[in-house]
């Protein structure tokens, strides 16, 4: 072999890997044009949306949905301000989005799903896609169709290929993973019998326990977006009929039991989100002893540390029935303090990212939940 032969071989060696890595998958936008006749809008109005890159070979009558997450807003004021962003209106949002991650096309990044029908569905309805009401004082207007808005899209991805599934999996992170969980059990009813049907939930297993002053913060800020958005009638009705306060079912923890098709839960224990919001929300530190924990977890005392580990364990708890009561569910729950690990190609499949036995950890858990 010659220099300048041997020269491209290592080239190529070095730099393939990092080429592939850093391709960008543009996929367009595609407008539910039927949604109107059933009235499922996004906050201010406009149809609902969604971005597909078709499957292609093994993977033709495969498919992978994936829920947009981006927060909720549980009172008037927060939802005509988002009205007015991509969180609550098509009109503001790009018009194509970047598929990486467990959405990316390409075989050495995402080995599982890369031909797979990959479907990412746009958030605008600030309820986790869960809410079926309307506000209108004469001056403001605001849909809360969020569960329309889930019927909408499928119902219009059925006749192109989604109605023949052999394989779904219906995943999300953030506000996105609560919808997977609120939203599992009636996709199975949407495909044909002998479909298989699993869900993923990434970072959408938020906790319902008190914070650092004894409130439960998160609790009440579920039980107003319920109230506002008319959410409890579309909650898991043998959830809601099995405990004294209905709107909780909004919570994982509490309608968990009750998923049919099997689940895995991807959440860290210091979900960084829970643990500024639920676990210390500025309400709960007012004079910011807790500011420098927040941003270098290196810096929290014995005392904070003590306080986070006990959030893990309160999260670790929570999913003890997976463990206990179920073969078909699986779980992994890392320590990164982060939000989010499966659309982002750096902890989705990389060289550095978290491993198990020297495997990557999504590759690794999802070979066990399909093959």
């Amino acid at each position: 072999m010659g220099v300048s032969t041997l020269l491209v071989v290592v080239l190529a060696m070095v730099f393939g890997p990092l080429q592939a890595y850093c391709q960008r998958l543009l996929v367009s936008m595609t407008l539910v044009r039927n949604a109107s006749a059933t009235g499922a809008y996004c906050l201010d109005g406009s149809l609902p949306a969604y971005h597909w890159n078709r499957g292609f070979g093994s993977g033709e009558n495969n498919w992978l949905l994936q829920f947009e997450g981006g927060g909720w807003c549980n009172d008037v004021e927060t939802c005509l301000d988002r009205a007015k962003s991509r969180r609550g209106s098509t009109r503001y949002m790009s018009k194509y989005e970047v598929f990486s991650g467990i959405l990316s096309n390409n075989v050495s990044l995402n080995p599982d799903f890369y031909n797979w029908n990959r479907v990412k569905l746009r958030y605008c309805d600030g309820a986790s896609f869960a809410g079926d009401g309307s506000f209108d004082n004469g001056t403001s207007l605001l849909y809360f169709r969020g569960q329309r808005i889930w019927d909408a899209i499928i119902l219009d991805l059925l006749p192109k290929g989604l109605g023949n599934a052999r394989k779904a999996l219906l995943s999300g992170c953030s506000a996105g993973g609560l919808s997977v969980l609120l939203h599992c059990n009636s996709l199975a009813k949407y495909l044909p019998a002998n479909a298989s049907v699993k869900c993923l939930s990434d970072a959408g297993f938020f906790l319902d326990v008190p914070d650092i002053s004894s409130n439960y913060t998160m609790r009440s800020f579920y039980r107003s977006l319920v109230l506002l958005q008319g959410i409890q009638k579309n909650l898991n009705i043998n959830c809601t009929s099995s405990i004294e306060y209905p709107a909780l079912c909004f919570f994982p923890q509490y309608t968990l039991k009750f998923i049919t098709p099997p689940i895995f839960i991807l959440n860290s224990a210091y979900d960084v989100f829970q643990f500024h919001h639920i676990l210390v929300p500025p309400s709960s530190d007012p004079r910011g002893h807790w500011n420098r924990c927040k941003l270098n977890a290196t810096t929290c005392n014995a005392s904070q540390i003590q306080i986070l580990q006990g959030f893990r364990n309160d999260m670790i708890g929570a999913l003890t029935f997976l463990s206990e009561y179920s073969r078909t569910a699986g779980t992994f729950i890392n320590s990164c303090f982060a939000h989010c690990q499966s659309e982002s190609q750096d902890t989705w499949f990389a060289p550095d990212s978290p491993r198990i036995h020297n495997r990557v950890f999504c590759l690794h858990a999802f070979l066990f939940l399909y093959y």
